[in-house]
């Protein structure tokens, strides 16, 4: 059963429609439904099975929805998001072809030089309140009922459009069906929460940085070190928060140094840069993660970011407030356990450089990795068994290093794994000639601009030397995105597997395990004491089913590392 469900004047519209996005010949009307009566609505949708299974919802957003149904309690199997479905269809090489594609916006890199790592994440979602509000009277025009209908149609007819050469129809349908559990899947972590112990956030705060200071004023520990720089730089103003002020005492007191970042600073021998270093570190905890971040971020024993789904062009989640993505170590502590649960935390090892003996097919790679660590394998069939020699050369073969050690090892990677290496130094020609590369289940990388051609239009030797050196650039972004976005497919599904896993073990009581925090290859699952064997038991077979699903019966392991703990801090 497949559920439109839309914004209309009076709360929302229902209407079950056809897999291929028709309206059901047995139940064609729409369904209007209050908004006070739609969660009791949706639950009993939900409990309805046909042939086993729960129904699909299709919408546009799955933000728009399912936070409010989930604070009334409702949870949800399965759910089409139309609109990060489009993202994929309207770019994917897959469907270039389609009507779908060819009407579509394009996104594009637009800057010739750097491309970028990430594209801006969309806007913040509206309240739920706008959905319902006069469609006339906001900055941009409703989705109805029709329109969802057709935008789901269409999508189908794209989808259907996909060659089945090379099973690429069932792995986009694959992707498609990943990336709309993820939505639901950081709809669900928002709502669970990180279970933090603000106590011990406060705690860890005083004993880095010193009491609580009044609004406005400095820690202790911050004021200190600022009163200890400005006595050695003979700045009785400095103000070492910025920039300018801190690059004008540092150069009259013979510092030469082109920024204030740590690496540059190491250089110098001055008594100021072990205290300024020091004063860099704190400020950093105090702005990112301090007193103010915890007042905004933390209540009820939870943190609760915003998760944004495909943020990042090649698949991987980026995050809207909170930083969520980046919890520094310094105050891991605070995640906590509640009373009678653990915390499981488990990272898929060495996920890239595994992700591209996959996709490269590299017997002779997967064979040394078989049954130990990766790059110690590596290393023992071709740089004598020196480990950091052979890590420091894959990295660089994925990340495009051509220079230092990376370039001066990378001759003796490519004859020992010639498959491996091949795949990335295609990637990176598709990229530096324009073209586009594609992950193992579809998404491709978006093309260059428009800007990006005219750069490359040189007539000058000097305009030569600088359009080949952007397109190198691009070759170093379509040599990594190849493998860090099919990476990126394999955790989604990883999440997906996960996901449905943990759910059937809750599902006979209130007590459950719930995901409550994703970072690119590793999980983090708040699970009852009794349950945390066959969570581990869920997560490992997740893991393999996310292999399987990507790449089938294939001699390379997707190994998982599992630690159970109080606090997020003894992790690792």
């Amino acid at each position: 059963m497949y559920l439109l469900l839309a914004a209309h004047p009076q709360g929302a519209v229902l209407q079950e429609l056809t897999q291929a996005g028709r309206p059901h010949p047995s139940n064609p009307e729409p369904r209007p439904v209050p908004a006070s009566e739609l969660p009791a609505v949706v639950r009993g949708l939900e409990r309805r099975r046909q042939g086993g299974q729960p129904p699909r919802w299709i919408w546009h957003r799955t933000q728009d929805w399912y936070p409010s149904l989930l604070a009334s309690g409702v949870e949800l199997d399965r759910c089409h998001d139309l609109s990060l479905r489009g993202s994929i269809l309207a770019h994917s090489q897959f469907t270039a072809h389609t009507e779908y594609a060819l009407n579509a916006d394009q996104v594009t890199l637009d800057d010739p030089q750097q491309p970028p790592r990430a594209l801006q994440p969309p806007p913040p979602p509206p309240e739920q309140g706008a959905l319902f509000d006069d469609p006339d009277a906001g900055v941009g025009r409703r989705r109805t009922l029709e329109d969802l209908r057709e935008e789901y149609a269409a999508q189908q007819v794209a989808l259907a459009s996909v060659s089945p050469e090379e099973n690429r129809r069932n792995r986009l349908q694959l992707l498609l069906a990943a990336e709309s559990a993820s939505a639901m899947i950081a709809a669900e972590m928002q709502h669970a929460g990180v279970p933090w112990r603000e106590d011990l956030h406060e705690e860890i705060l005083a004993d880095h940085l010193g009491p609580r200071p009044p609004m406005g004023h400095r820690p202790a520990k911050l004021e200190a070190l600022n009163l200890e720089l400005r006595g050695l730089l003979n700045a009785p103003t400095l103000n070492p928060d910025s920039p300018q002020d801190l690059m004008r005492a540092l150069h009259r007191n013979g510092i030469e140094v082109k920024s204030t970042r740590q690496w540059e600073l190491k250089e110098s021998k001055h008594p100021a840069i072990a205290p300024l270093l020091a004063y860099k570190k704190l400020s950093r905890l105090h702005a990112a993660n301090g007193w103010a971040w915890l007042d905004a971020w933390v209540a009820g024993g939870r943190f609760r970011p915003e998760y944004v789904v495909g943020g990042v062009v090649s698949g991987r989640w980026a995050s809207r407030g909170g930083g969520a993505l980046q919890i520094p170590r310094q105050i891991r502590g605070a995640v906590h356990a509640d009373p009678g649960y653990k915390l499981i935390v488990a990272d898929a090892s060495q996920l890239e450089p595994r992700v591209l003996v996959a996709l490269a097919k590299d017997s002779t790679m997967a064979e040394a990795a078989r049954d130990q660590d990766l790059y110690s394998g590596i290393a023992a069939k071709g740089f004598g068994g020196d480990r950091a020699k052979a890590k420091v050369a894959l990295l660089g073969a994925m990340y495009g290093a051509t220079s230092g050690e990376a370039g001066r090892l990378m001759p003796q990677l490519a004859r020992t794994y010639p498959r491996a290496v091949d795949f990335v130094e295609r990637a990176a020609r598709a990229g530096e000639s324009g073209g586009t590369v594609t992950t193992r289940l579809g998404r491709s990388s978006p093309p260059p601009s428009e800007r990006w051609y005219q750069s490359q239009r040189s007539s000058s030797a000097e305009e030569q030397r600088r359009a080949e050196s952007i397109a190198r650039s691009r070759g170093r972004f379509t040599r990594n995105f190849v493998v860090q976005g099919s990476a990126a497919d394999w955790a989604a599904c990883w999440l997906a597997e996960l996901r449905r896993r943990l759910r059937a073990l809750g599902a006979d009581g209130p007590v459950r395990a719930e995901l409550v925090f994703f970072l690119h290859d590793e999980v983090m699952v708040h699970a009852p004491e009794h349950l945390v064997d066959v969570c581990i038991k869920a997560i490992e077979d997740a893991a393999c089913a996310a292999k399987d699903l990507l790449f089938g019966p294939i001699p390379v392991e997707f190994p998982v590392s599992v630690a159970v703990v109080d606090s997020y801090d003894r992790a690792k």
